[in-house]
């Protein structure tokens, strides 16, 4: 999980060109939008983009997006459970 988790803030941060940001700025726990990174609208996009591409994941319903947006582990966990074998 740690693994994916490094993994996923260089995806992020290279998906959202967070130029001045590096890994070990973002906490796996720490908010993506509002306080945290302070993403917006746009950046959920990018990040359900991240998701399709990269791990070939569709979110089907647009309400869950905030739950497994809300951190870069509930990213890595919601990779973990839905990933194809």
């Amino acid at each position: 999980m740690e693994e994916l988790i490094e993994k996923l803030k260089r995806e992020v941060i290279e998906q959202l060109n967070l130029e001045d940001i590096s890994p070990e700025d973002i906490e796996a726990d720490s908010p993506l939008f509002g306080e945290g990174l302070g993403l917006d609208s746009i950046d959920a996009l990018e990040l359900i983009v991240l998701l399709e591409k990269n791990y070939g994941l569709k979110i089907e319903d647009p309400k869950d997006g905030k739950k497994i947006f809300h951190s870069i582990r509930t990213m890595a966990e919601y990779i973990t459970e839905h990933k194809k074998a």
